[in-house]
């Protein structure tokens, strides 16, 4: 069926023709249970011309990877407005990323769980893309530091630590919004930044959030009570009429 359709177009038209097709199995089907059938029936060609393009299962899978790796990191690159204040760079590169895992679920699908578990050669492909945007996203937030003040104190390990758990978040809630119904892109970037902006805010205006101290009871372990005539250091308690970054709405 697919040699009768076959069209006369250029090689790099036709290979995206293919690579479209084996996304959508890929990612709804995986690896494993993917059928080279019908990634050549969904694109319109034989299977002898898919593998004669790009040789393999394995191959073609790759392709898939990389092509969308490089789309998903170019996309949140695209999204963030640099000439914004700190927390309007977060949101739009937040609103770039969920708003293209929301349009490409089976690319997701592909780069966030398949391909990590597919195999080293496809996990190390989606690791170097995580990577990349990890250190995009570092780079923002010791922008966003060095901007609000000209010393800003906050360790190099510290701001990648950031990054690497405010990636992990994006991850996680792009899975949740993608098998939650109603829930948009502009909802899962506001969810995120509500819960992550507080913190980072905070942090931007020099007020990092400190471990009370524990007493030696508490630092030995929870076998003893603490002292109760002790009168440990209060927890510091944000002042009301004191500045604090807005909750994001995503409506609007």
């Amino acid at each position: 069926m697919g040699a009768g359709k076959t069209k006369r177009m250029p090689r790099a038209v036709r290979e995206q023709q293919m690579l479209d097709a084996a996304v959508s199995v890929f990612g709804r089907r995986g690896y494993m249970a993917a059928s080279m059938d019908e990634i050549a029936e969904l694109a319109g060609v034989s299977k002898p011309l898919v593998y004669l393009y790009l040789n393999s299962k394995d191959d073609l899978f790759s392709a898939c990877v990389g092509r969308e790796a490089r789309a998903l990191t170019e996309a949140v690159r695209a999204g963030v407005r640099p000439g914004l204040p700190a927390d309007g760079q977060l949101w739009s590169g937040l609103r770039a990323f969920f708003s293209h895992t929301a349009r490409h679920p089976d690319a997701w699908r592909v780069l966030h769980l398949h391909a990590r578990t597919h195999g080293e050669r496809f996990a190390a492909e989606v690791a170097a893309m995580r990577e990349e945007i990890v250190a995009f996203v570092t780079q923002l937030i010791a922008a966003a530091a060095r901007d609000a003040h000209r010393d800003p104190h906050l360790p190099e390990g510290e701001v990648a630590g950031l990054a690497e758990a405010l990636v992990g978040a994006a991850e996680s809630l792009a899975d949740w919004a993608g098998a939650t119904e109603g829930v948009t892109a502009k909802q899962a970037a506001a969810t995120l930044m509500n819960f992550a902006w507080a913190g980072l805010g905070d942090l931007m205006a020099g007020r990092p959030w400190s471990a009370p101290e524990e007493s030696g009871a508490e630092a030995s372990g929870p076998e003893s009570d603490p002292d109760p005539e002790s009168d440990p250091d209060p927890v510091a308690v944000p002042d009301p009429e004191a500045d604090s970054a807005p909750v994001v709405q995503a409506a609007g």
